[in-house]
């Protein structure tokens, strides 16, 4: 069984069965905290997930969730292009409400001004949500993922709708902890760390990649609900924590934040960003043991 954000005819479910899930093996939850609860309990064997978006940026939820409770690691990531439908009743009549999830309807809005205008604009919990809000006669008009069609007897009032053409949504495919996938030489690690307060903290930590020559992917700020102040640093990077230089960088993020958690490393959707050879980091390795065995000077 696979979980997922859902309800049906969400875009997690676009990118869960893209990643190779069965129709019949999908069952959606209503939040992502819930989702990855059934994968932690072992209800679930993975969840399928939101994690950014490229016009509205990371997914709180999403990242607050991966902090709390036991550990998961990512195993497989998906990249969506953005798309929406509008979807209304047959024979609805005037559109004077249309619902959508908060990140969707931020990349409607000039749409919505243009062909809406005098439509109230309302916020759901999912663009599926709203798909059956219309459905139960509660708004005139949801703006939805395409595949809401197949789930709720709608008409697409519209469809190919987006403020920004090359919009994506990346989604992460979670696992409990366990043996991470084989390097495939074009591969991401992700990390949370929890930077101490002080002066240059940020800085250290991403100094230990630019020293290794890794490149920084994505980083993201998160408040720790704790005390004023007190953030947590979602970091990805290109690499596979099996790469030497990358192994070794993770080791060095731990030394400076003891309180740091490993999201996995795992095949990126999109090809690009691979890291340099790590053969002068074995050298270096071999020659500091030569070293300490008095073999080297």
């Amino acid at each position: 069984m696979l979980a997922y954000f859902g309800p049906q005819g969400t875009f997690t479910e676009q990118a869960a069965l893209g990643l190779g899930a069965s129709p019949d093996e999908l069952v959606p939850y209503d939040t992502v905290p819930a989702a990855l609860a059934a994968t932690r309990r072992g209800d679930a064997e993975a969840a399928c997930v939101p994690v950014e978006n490229s016009v509205e940026g990371a997914v709180p939820a999403t990242m607050d969730a991966l902090t709390e409770g036991e550990p998961l690691v990512a195993v497989a990531e998906a990249v969506l292009d953005v798309r929406f439908s509008v979807l209304v009743r047959p024979g609805g009549g005037e559109v004077k409400t249309v619902a959508s999830h908060p990140h969707a309807l931020a990349q409607v809005r000039h749409w919505l001004a243009e062909h809406l205008p005098n439509a109230d604009v309302v916020a759901t919990t999912s663009t599926a949500a709203a798909a059956r809000a219309v459905l139960a006669g509660e708004f005139d008009a949801a703006v939805s993922a395409p595949v809401a069609v197949r789930h709720y007897p709608l008409e697409v009032l519209a469809t190919d709708v987006a403020d920004v053409r090359d919009a994506k949504t990346r989604f992460l495919l979670l696992r409990r902890p366990g043996p991470p996938p084989a390097p495939t030489g074009h591969d991401r690690t992700s990390v949370v760390v929890t930077a101490t307060d002080r002066v240059g903290a940020l800085s250290d930590l991403l100094s230990e990649l630019a020293l290794r020559r890794i490149n920084l992917t994505r980083i993201e700020s998160r408040p720790t609900k704790g005390r004023l102040g007190e953030y947590r640093f979602y970091i990805d990077f290109d690499g596979h924590v099996a790469q030497p230089r990358v192994g070794d960088a993770l080791a060095a993020l731990r030394r400076h934040c003891p309180d740091t958690r490993f999201l996995g490393s795992y095949p990126k959707a999109e090809p690009g960003g691979s890291v340099p050879g790590d053969e002068e980091f074995v050298a270096a390795a071999e020659w500091v043991a030569a070293v300490r065995e008095g073999r080297e000077a």
